[in-house]
C-alpha cells in the first residue's frame, strides 16, 4: 500500500492506494458526480484507494480533478514499478446502455494517452455540474504521473452519463487485467526490464 499527501496553491490532497485490494472506496473531493465515478474505479479494479481533496473550487473543478489523476498516478507509479510477474497488458470494453467505450493499457513504464471520443463529435457538455472536458485532463495526469500508455475510445454512445462511467469502468478493468499475477511470465519484456 503506498500513502501520500500533496498540498499545492490549488489543492491539498490525502490519498493512498492498494492494488490488491477488495475494491473499497473511501472518496472526498467536493465534486459528487467525479466523487462516482472514483468509487466505480476502485470497485471495478478491487483497489482499495482513499482520495480526501480540498480544493479551489471557487475557481472551477479543473485543480482539484487534474490534481487527484496526479496523485493517483504517482501512487500506482510506486506500486507497479519495478514490474514483475504480471501481464502487462490488459484491455476492457464497457457497455452501459447505449454506450460502449474500449481501453487498452500496457504497463511498460513510458507514458502515452490517446483519448478518442470523436464519435461523439465534439466531447464538450456537463454532467450535472460537472465539465466532461476534465475526463481527459484526469486520464493524462494518471497516464503521465503513472508511466503508463493509456488508450481509450468511445465506440459508441450517446448519453454522456453512461458514456463517462464506462470509460472509468473501462480504465479500472484493463488495469485490473494488466496487473494479474502471472509468475510465469517473469519480467515481461524482452529488454528484461521496464
Amino acid at each position: 500500500m503506498q500513502e501520500m499527501k500533496r498540498s499545492t496553491k490549488e489543492t491539498d490532497i490525502n490519498a493512498f492506494l492498494e492494488i490488491y485490494g477488495s475494491g473499497q472506496a473511501k472518496i472526498d473531493t467536493k465534486i459528487g458526480f467525479f466523487d462516482h465515478m472514483l468509487e466505480a474505479f476502485a470497485k471495478h479494479s478491487l483497489m482499495n484507494i482513499q482520495i480526501i481533496c480540498e480544493g479551489d473550487r471557487y475557481i472551477d473543478d479543473h485543480h482539484s480533478v487534474e490534481d487527484c489523476g496526479i496523485v493517483i498516478g504517482e501512487l500506482l507509479r510506486k506500486e507497479i514499478y519495478p514490474i514483475a510477474s504480471i501481464e502487462r497488458f490488459g484491455n476492457s470494453a464497457v457497455v452501459m446502455d447505449e454506450a460502449c467505450v474500449e481501453c487498452d493499457i500496457d504497463l511498460c513504464n513510458r507514458a502515452f494517452l490517446v483519448f478518442d471520443m470523436s464519435v461523439y463529435g465534439n466531447f464538450r457538455g456537463r454532467v450535472g455540474d460537472f465539465d466532461i472536458e476534465l475526463i481527459e485532463e484526469f486520464f493524462r495526469a494518471i497516464a503521465m504521473n503513472a508511466g503508463i500508455c493509456l488508450h481509450i475510445y468511445l465506440k459508441r454512445g450517446k448519453n454522456l452519463h453512461h458514456i463517462i462511467e464506462a470509460t472509468f469502468k473501462a480504465f479500472a478493468i484493463s488495469l485490473r487485467r494488466a496487473l494479474g499475477q502471472n509468475a510465469a511470465v517473469g519480467i515481461p519484456s524482452t529488454k528484461g526490464s521496464l
